[in-house]
């Protein structure tokens, strides 16, 4: 149902610079942390119309051959496909995200089950997650210098970061809904195409690392920092170049150039 014969590991596990490992936690925490450390979080060819949808053929050809990122369904079913292939037990999920704000529930999650204990693995969320979070009541863990935790509520559990303020709900998910690959071409319809959606019309790119978070929303570019006030500052069109490639993100010169006509 999922043609994740269509990814090479092989090519994958190069890009991201993993060995191939039998399944173990620590082995995947390695490589959860690889590949959101390598593979950007990225909406350009959203933003360009262009976007030739998010089957794993497609997928496995932008992120791993042409060495670019992706949003969501792109990460995750990348990841799921690798995971599954190399022996894990994966589900696909989905989950709504800033509930109190009233978020979509079109989040592309996984759960991963190895050694008897799931662990929730969040590859395309871009701002959250380095390492897995076990999947139990009170979970914190530490990712890239802020707690993240994992609480459930009712039947939801929600995944919160702290900050000064406390805890903030990120996205909430549903474990039993077990998603089939149309709920995903039926989601990214709507996150690709909808003008109200947040990835239509504009930028949002994402680099998420040990004591470092950049985020950059249209043409705001916000590094944070554990602990420290954020700094944002806007991108001239004359900038933009750099500031993908600071971000990982290297476009062709025609891509960058039909780029900058709608930046």
């Amino acid at each position: 149902m999922w043609n994740i014969d269509a990814v090479d590991v092989n090519a994958y596990l190069e890009r991201v610079g993993r060995p191939r490992r039998p399944p173990s936690a620590e082995a995947l925490r390695e490589l959860t942390r690889a590949h959101v450390e390598t593979i950007p979080f990225e909406n350009v060819d959203v933003v360009l119309g262009r976007h030739r949808g998010i089957g794993l053929d497609v997928v496995s050809e932008k992120l791993i051959t042409r060495r670019r990122g992706g949003y969501c369904y792109e990460q995750a079913g990348l990841f799921a496909a690798v995971a599954e292939r190399l022996g894990y037990d994966v589900q696909r999920t989905v989950s709504r995200v800033q509930p109190d704000r009233g978020g979509p529930y079109t989040h592309m999650t996984l759960i991963v089950t190895v050694e008897n204990t799931p662990y929730l693995v969040d590859v395309g969320f871009g701002s959250g997650m380095l390492v897995p979070m076990p999947f139990e009541d009170g979970a914190v863990v530490d990712q890239g210098g802020w707690p993240h935790r994992l609480i459930r509520r009712e039947d939801w559990w929600v995944f919160q970061k702290k900050d000064q303020h406390g805890w903030e709900d990120l996205h909430e998910l549903l474990p039993q809904v077990r998603s089939r690959p149309v709920d995903y071409e039926v989601y990214h319809h709507y996150i690709s195409t909808h003008p109200k959606s947040v990835f239509f019309g504009r930028l949002v790119l994402m680099r998420l690392e040990d004591g470092r978070l950049r985020r950059m929303i249209g043409r705001e570019l916000t590094e944070s920092r554990p602990g420290m006030t954020d700094v944002t500052r806007t991108i001239a069109p004359e900038e933009l170049e750099k500031t993908l490639a600071d971000l990982d993100i290297v476009l062709t010169d025609e891509e960058l150039d039909a780029l900058l006509k709608v930046y």
